[in-house]
């Protein structure tokens, strides 16, 4: 029995850590700074889990009892926790971080009250030295076993939804075996195993339905047809489609329009390659839909094309799925282009190769995992893979929107050495976007060949690199690793634009 019990402390550990993960989670795939998101889901969790403590003084009667039933509300809880907070995401997104913060609370004080009740029944049993170390052993163990698999099997093979569920399940597993366990001194057992039972059953039928649960609730997030979602340990992978529109979404931002990406990948590529008539070699950095590489790959004297990309499944679902081949027309299939999936800053760390032209294609900063790739720390080390008159273009968010922002990145590639010339173009997608070309020289104007474009002409180029006076040139702090001041302006700036 003693063991028994000390097991049943080891799930309900990882049960306890997994919804806290899930919780930091979702809240950083709808609203973005994980930091933010993890850091206060963390410190709610905690400080529910010691007033549950607290309150399990005042269960003094049927230990055993109670014990069961908190563990068929944990379950329920924590269990149903992923899906209902998608679906008030979705449904009623103005009071969704107080359910995220009350939900967090309320699974925190539940299992605040297990440990303190399950050293109580085992307090028969062992003296206090070793019910102490022995609980905490196995709490320790179990959080310790959850945070591996969570990143690494459960969420990117489940999902946030099955994985709530499968803990959820779990813990009315510990419920149900206290039951069998203690069956001899329970008054209400009855009672309990109807409760028991049911609740394992609304789980059950909920992590059979998953799949149906989470179209259900991302078909209201997104107004279009959704055609592939995918959770992979990185991020959340959505595209969708109405009429001959299709659209990304990563972590729920739309990263382009087929209607108008094109604008976008023109700007952010043919100025600074068409004024490298001799570039033989290019990196592309980000960019796993490979919508650059399509661009880059007009340019017959480009003999290599190397895309880092972190995520495989980006690349793979832009490799194979036909409608979105037909998009980068193959791009990532051509003998010219090595596709890697590697984190882009230890890549560049290991890397011998130079590149006359680097196109940096990231995600915006909107946390720190991101905005570490737009620090001078990163850009020190491009400087390091450019040929001697190379170029790199960075996409730097909207000049309109984030202005601070946009003139941050332009300081910090200053503050490494390179000369800069910051440009936008207008994407109806997204409003304004901004782009800056940086090199050892200063940038020369290109002749543009109008057969490779569907926008950008000779004529208009000029233009781009005129600023008006409500996105003229700010003072920025210079972004480093250890302030990641970007990510800060990132999240001031566009709270004011974003509903």
């Amino acid at each position: 029995m003693r063991h028994a019990l000390l097991f049943s402390v080891f799930v309900i550990a990882s049960c306890g850590l997994a919804y806290e993960l899930i919780a930091g989670a979702l809240s950083s795939y709808l609203l973005g700074d994980s930091v933010t998101q993890f850091s206060t889901v963390i410190g709610t969790y905690l400080f529910a889990m010691g007033a549950g403590s607290w309150l399990s003084k005042y269960i003094t009667r049927d230990l055993i009892g109670r014990f069961i039933q908190i563990e068929l509300m944990v379950g329920l809880l924590g269990g149903f926790s992923a899906i209902g907070l998608f679906l008030v995401f979705t449904w009623l997104s103005g009071p969704f971080k107080l359910v995220l913060y009350l939900a967090v609370f309320g699974v925190g004080v539940l299992v605040g009250l297990e440990i303190p009740l399950v050293m109580r029944i085992l307090k028969r049993e062992l003296a206090f030295k070793d019910l102490v170390s022995q609980v905490l052993t196995f709490d320790y163990l179990g959080a310790l076993a959850v945070s591996i698999l969570f990143p690494l099997v459960l969420a990117p093979q489940l999902g946030m939804v099955r994985t709530g569920l499968l803990f959820g399940v779990l813990n009315v597993a510990v419920a149900l075996w206290a039951l069998h366990l203690f069956r001899d001194q329970l008054p209400g057992r009855r009672w309990l195993a109807v409760q028991s039972w049911s609740v394992f059953g609304l789980l059950a039928i909920g992590f059979a339905g998953a799949g149906q649960l989470t179209t259900f609730a991302e078909a209201h997030l997104y107004a279009d047809e959704i055609v592939h979602a995918e959770t992979t340990p990185y991020q959340r992978l959505v595209v969708t489609r109405w009429r001959d529109d299709l659209r990304l979404f990563i972590n729920n931002n739309l990263q382009f329009s087929s209607h108008d990406e094109y604008r976008y990948h023109e700007a952010l590529v043919h100025p600074g390659l068409a004024s490298l008539p001799g570039a033989k070699r290019v990196l592309v950095l980000g960019g796993g839909d490979g919508l650059a590489v399509r661009e880059i790959l007009k340019y017959p004297g480009v003999e290599s094309v190397t895309l880092v990309d972190l995520d495989p499944a980006m690349t793979d679902l832009f490799a194979s799925a036909p409608a979105l081949v037909a998009l980068n027309e193959g791009a990532l299939s051509s003998a010219r282009v090595k596709v890697v999936n590697a984190d882009a800053l230890q890549w560049l760390e290991e890397s011998k190769d130079y590149f006359d032209f680097i196109v940096i294609d990231f995600p915006d900063p909107a946390n720190f995992a991101l905005g570490k790739l737009y620090t001078s720390a990163f850009y020190r080390l491009l400087e390091k893979r450019l040929s001697a008159r190379g170029l790199l273009v960075v996409q730097s968010t909207s000049p309109l929107y984030a202005r601070q922002s946009y003139w941050c990145v332009v300081t910090t590639l200053e503050s490494v050495g390179f000369k800069t010339a910051p440009y936008h173009a207008l994407v109806p997608s997204f409003g304004e976007w901004g782009y800056i070309i940086a090199g050892r020289q200063e940038f020369s104007m290109p002749a543009i060949d109008p057969k490779k474009n569907r926008f950008l002409t000779s004529e208009t180029l000029p233009g781009m690199f005129s600023f008006p006076a409500d996105m003229a040139r700010v003072p920025a702090e210079v972004n480093q690793l250890n302030n990641q001041v970007l990510v800060r302006y990132f999240e001031a700036e566009w709270r004011k634009v974003i509903r």
